[in-house]
């Protein structure tokens, strides 16, 4: 009788974009380190940093020089998340990749069941949603609501939470097709494309811990604009 292989251990590469983190950084860091050392050996924490213009540049240099498998980038002038992860993503050294936010929207202990089933399912990305939205407030909520049934009627794409900071991929699908986006469009572009190429796309539940310190720009009118204006600029290329 035959026996199965033991699984590989995972290779991981984390990227935290950040601008004005200072409050959050170091838990961050903190929490994904403890988690990948204890499953993923090989492993880097990729920080991109977005001209903070708080402490946080200084802060992540602290945490490189201490620990050689974090790596800062740092954009010279605010490019926006977009191109801000663009640049973390074309970093990632590993076999996988985890993109999430300083704040930790979710329990990063969920990123070895993550894991366990993006390979279970042999699947080429996970895209997490949250169990309960409402906690990010009623404005945010409808805003949320409204996004998601639009990038479904533009693009048909059926996905619960378009832009939640939980997207778990293989480094190898961006060799399949380019990110264009500048701002926050980039989370619905990274799934229709995925879509688009005929990879897998898998999604799972997690608790929603919404941010209780720093502030968030996700729903400011500028950010909205951007991510319309880019919306309708890609539609062509995506619908």
């Amino acid at each position: 009788m035959g026996y199965a292989s033991a699984p590989m251990a995972p290779s991981i590469s984390v990227v935290f974009p950040m601008w004005n983190e200072e409050a959050y950084i170091r838990r961050a860091v903190a929490a994904a380190k403890d988690i990948l050392e204890g499953f993923a050996a090989d492993h880097e924490v990729i920080i991109v940093d977005d001209a903070s213009t708080d402490a946080t540049a200084t802060i992540a240099a602290e945490l490189a020089r201490a620990d050689p498998r974090i790596r800062v980038l740092t954009n010279a002038r605010n490019l926006k998340l977009g191109a801000t992860l663009r640049r973390g993503f074309q970093a990632a050294s590993k076999d996988l990749v985890l993109y999430t936010d300083a704040d930790l929207p979710f329990d990063l202990q969920e990123l070895p069941r993550a894991v366990r089933l993006l390979e279970y399912q042999q699947a080429d990305l996970l895209s997490a949603y949250r169990f309960d939205r409402t906690l990010e407030g009623p404005l945010r909520s409808i805003y949320t609501f409204l996004y998601t049934q639009l990038v479904r009627l533009l693009f048909g794409l059926r996905i619960k939470d378009v832009n939640f900071a939980f997207k778990l991929f293989r480094r190898t699908l961006l060799d399949r097709f380019p990110l264009k986006s500048e701002g926050s469009f980039i989370d619905a572009e990274l799934l229709i494309r995925t879509r688009r190429a005929g990879a897998r796309i898998i999604q799972i539940g997690v608790d929603y811990f919404p941010r209780s310190r720093g502030q968030s720009t996700l729903a400011s009118p500028g950010v909205i604009l951007k991510i319309l204006r880019e919306m309708l600029g890609l539609w062509p290329e995506l619908r």
